[in-house]
């Protein structure tokens, strides 16, 4: 190809590239060069680069090579590694589950809750549980947002409640209740050995167990979360990395709206 991106001149690459079949890039198309980091509970020396090339080449990674080693400490060694993958991925088989909603800017959703729902919404939010970051329910919640997406409390039509971190799922619940709230957002940023599906399924049964599940719409958002691990949790939505209030917001006045209007 003419770029100079490719070693393979433009016949050799549409013989070869197959658009539904994907596998890594490198510096050709389709030599499968992929890049991975782990740490190993042994010293970083010789014999250590040597059982971090193993590993990699059991994982199934072809010619690999470790790039960078770096000593932890007290017997634990950082690597990367470098190599080549075989495998390829078809993505006609893919199926992605994905928040339902058009994602609306902040005065796009204040006209659309005073057009479609005619009050405020009222949202309750928090990192519950044991959870003691405020990242990311601050970056949704809070007025100054996050780069350069305001948060919810900005919004006109939207009234705001940050509880924190470390809020219990009993009192965040009690909150809720309090103040009348039409949609709940969790933020959960630890996730070692999956705490935060814990705290997140213990939410859902709380709330089933008071007959309050369907009262709420039900958000979470954090960097290990999904949609389809909330909607198998039994949230309404999640919010991964690269989530702003705009996702959120869209999606709350919209599921709102949807929810008024079923006989």
């Amino acid at each position: 190809m003419s770029s100079g991106l490719y070693s393979m001149d433009k016949k050799e690459f549409d013989a070869t590239f197959d658009p539904m079949r994907v596998r890594p890039y490198g510096d050709t198309m389709n030599d499968g060069k992929v890049q991975l980091s782990f740490t190993l509970p042994i010293k970083a020396d010789e014999l250590a680069a040597e059982a971090a090339k193993l590993y990699a080449m059991k994982m199934g990674l072809e010619e690999p090579g470790v790039v960078y080693m770096a000593d932890l400490g007290v017997g634990y060694s950082f690597f990367v590694v470098y190599g080549s993958c075989a495998h390829t991925i078809d993505i006609t088989d893919i199926r992605v589950t994905k928040v339902e909603s058009s994602v609306m800017s902040m005065g796009e959703t204040d006209e659309f809750i005073r057009k479609n729902i005619g009050k405020k919404l009222v949202v309750v939010g928090a990192s519950t549980g044991t959870d003691a970051h405020t990242v990311g329910i601050d970056a949704i919640m809070n007025m100054k947002g996050y780069a350069g997406h305001y948060g919810l409390e900005r919004y006109e039509m939207i009234e705001v409640y940050n509880l924190g971190s470390q809020v219990p799922n009993e009192e965040f619940i009690k909150k809720a209740v309090e103040v009348s709230a039409d949609a709940l957002l969790i933020s959960q940023t630890v996730t070692q050995k999956n705490v935060h599906i814990q705290n997140m399924t213990n939410l859902i049964e709380l709330l089933e167990a008071e007959g309050l599940r369907d009262r709420f719409i039900v958000t979470c958002g954090g960097p290990r979360i999904s949609h389809e691990l909330a909607k198998e949790l039994g949230y309404d939505a999640g919010f991964g990395a690269g989530s702003y209030a705009e996702d959120v917001a869209s999606f709350i006045a919209q599921e709102m709206a949807s929810r008024a209007a079923r006989p």
